[in-house]
């Protein structure tokens, strides 16, 4: 890894996105007992929350000051308007508040923060720096501050996501999801213990391992897994990382499926009618977010198809991160076509043939796609 030109890219990717993961679960825990001026609404109706913003400025930060601001290059999804309004200034606030208190933990996880509090100007003017947009040529970081944000309300899976593109191309992936335990069969057992616990105690985070970060190097053919730090605890990384692999599975029988929970945005009678023609028997996982990517990158499910509705335009900071994880895990991720996602068309994925195919290896991609060939004329989309 000290060889690879992309290693300090890399170290401090999955350095700041552990920090952004320990700051949604301290912005999470508490938006049972908080007021609703900590979610709003944005023009498309989407939620957002002060962890939306505090991540983008906490990783924007980093970045800049590592690199040089001069440097950096950060296609994100928030922007200041909703904060700059008249009736948001508790928000706004709140997430200076929040931002500060991340960066002061910074030399826990290696790096360098500030050496004195932002101001609200420098926190506005380092969300208000990731409006790059992109493009075929240069290095740009894309960054999901906190992807699947109305899982997060409701305190179910999320991720934060980053990536660096160059020259068209994803080369790193970062993928935390803080609600993801190291462990699949532990999954169950977060919502069971957190629910119950919620009322009574803070659950004990070494109990159950609450959530991963996952991340990799293109072209490295490894993908790794590592559990978040609690307490007073030091960063230790690569030490604490571990490798992961894809599924076997290529029987549709078998295999197990994730959808997106929303329907808003996604054809879920196309893909119903898909996975009956091509033999999945298992009922779908639908969960919120990248971590669906996460699912498939270390075992947990083969196979994520998305069939966006008409007019809905995919956005890469919804992909990059996971494509990159998921295919050096051994996986395999193209659109409806076969044709890989491309990155190099700004902030969205343009020329996208169809839909989405995420699949934990070739045999059962090639299935999918002739039962996509197959199905489509009589489908509803």
């Amino acid at each position: 890894m000290e060889d690879d030109k992309y290693a300090k890219e890399l170290d401090v990717a999955v350095r700041v996105v552990h920090m952004a993961c320990a700051l949604c679960q301290r912005v999470q825990e508490g938006l049972v007992s908080a007021s609703t001026d900590q979610v709003k609404s944005k023009d498309d109706d989407s939620p957002v929350t002060i962890a939306d913003w505090s991540v983008q400025a906490t990783v924007s930060w980093i970045l800049s000051e590592f690199f040089g601001s001069q440097n950096v290059s950060i296609i994100a999804e928030e922007d200041v308007q909703t904060l700059s309004k008249a009736d948001s200034v508790g928000l706004l606030q709140a997430v200076v508040n929040t931002v500060n208190e991340c960066l002061a933990g910074a030399p826990k996880y290696g790096l360098k923060g500030p050496s004195k509090a932002l101001t609200t100007s420098q926190i506005l003017e380092a969300i208000s720096q990731c409006n790059s947009v992109g493009g075929p040529k240069g290095r740009h970081w894309v960054l999901d501050p906190v992807d699947g944000t109305l899982g997060f309300v409701r305190g179910d899976q999320y991720a934060v996501a980053l990536a660096l593109i160059e020259d068209g191309k994803a080369v790193i992936g970062v993928l935390g999801c803080p609600n993801y335990p190291m462990k699949k069969e532990l999954l169950n057992y977060h919502y069971q213990y957190h629910e119950a616990m919620s009322k009574s105690s803070p659950p004990s985070p070494d109990i159950w391992e609450r959530g991963c970060v996952m991340y990799a190097r293109k072209d490295s053919g490894e993908a790794w897994m590592q559990p978040p730090i609690h307490g007073d605890k030091k960063f230790e990384w690569p030490n604490s990382a571990k490798l992961i692999r894809v599924s076997s599975i290529d029987d549709p029988a078998l295999a197990t499926s994730c959808e997106p929970v929303e329907k808003a945005n996604s054809n879920h009678s196309f893909t119903e009618e898909l996975a009956h023609s091509v033999g999945l028997r298992k009922k779908p996982m639908r969960v919120y977010s990248m971590v669906k990517y996460a699912a498939i990158a270390r075992g947990d499910a083969e196979l994520f198809m998305k069939f966006a509705r008409t007019g809905y335009k995919e956005k890469i900071w919804d992909h990059a991160a996971g494509v990159v994880i998921v295919e050096e895990a051994g996986g395999v991720v193209t659109d409806a076509g076969g044709r890989p996602l491309d990155f190099s068309k700004g902030p969205y994925l343009e020329g996208l043939d169809r839909g989405i195919i995420v699949c934990s290896g070739a045999t059962l991609h090639e299935k999918i796609i002739d039962a996509v060939y197959a199905s489509w004329d009589s489908s509803n989309l």
